[in-house]
């Protein structure tokens, strides 16, 4: 039995209009998914939690970061609902978009402890590129999170160094990102990632939600 936590990372500037509905309908149904695709492979699920993390544009947005805590399903489908209601795409203004300080939070979430499998596993939904950690504009906004790194070398010990959050074996980093900086760069060179390319600008149109659950499954 694998008890399972997912932080779903997503964007939610002006492009993703067309994704935002997808994974609003996908992340209702997400527990039943990843059951039956657990299922097939012999394996189990204990538990499922899920986060979602909504990310814009430090740089140029107001209300930047809006997350839930984690809801386990499928017990708190109502308040997962409730929460993606409520998500519009607005914002961005340039083509970077503030993904890393995302990805720095979702590292940092109150992840299950203690014995047993545990997976937590980090999805990435953004056609867009990210500004660099330390970029001056964003560092500077009303209510940047203290709690980033600074530098790309940074975040990345925060995912794989010996004080890491996500401990060792447990953690996964799923990326449906456009293959540009940084994404790519994470992709080669931290451990435990995957990336799904996606088309820049086009607000993932061409991933759907089955994709992300076989991906996901994979990973485990």
């Amino acid at each position: 039995m694998t008890a399972v936590d997912i932080v779903l990372c997503v964007d939610v500037t002006a492009s993703m209009t067309s994704i935002i509905e997808t994974v609003k309908k996908g992340a209702l149904g997400f527990h039943e998914q990843l059951a039956e695709a657990m299922a097939e492979r012999d394996m189990d699920i204990s538990r499922l939690r899920v986060k979602v993390l909504a990310f814009r544009d430090f740089s140029v947005d107001r209300d930047v970061i809006e997350q839930t805590d984690f809801l386990q399903l499928p017990g708190d489908k109502n308040r997962l609902a409730a929460f993606m209601a409520r998500l519009k795409a607005t914002g961005g203004g340039d083509v970077p978009e503030s993904g890393l300080e995302a990805l720095a939070l979702a590292i940092r979430s109150p992840w299950s402890t203690g014995d047993g499998d545990l997976r937590k596993i980090i999805v990435m939904f953004t056609d867009a590129s990210a500004h660099p950690l330390g970029h001056r504009k964003s560092v500077r906004a009303r209510g940047y999170p203290e709690s980033v790194p600074r530098s790309l070398d940074g975040l990345q010990d925060l995912w794989q160094g010996d004080d890491s959050p996500m401990g060792v074996g447990a953690k996964r980093l799923v990326l449906f990102t456009p293959e540009i900086g940084p994404w790519d760069e994470i992709a080669d060179t931290w451990d435990k990632t995957v990336l799904v390319p996606s088309v820049a600008g086009t607000g993932l149109a061409d991933v759907v939600m089955d994709e992300v659950i076989a991906t996901l499954v994979r990973s485990m």
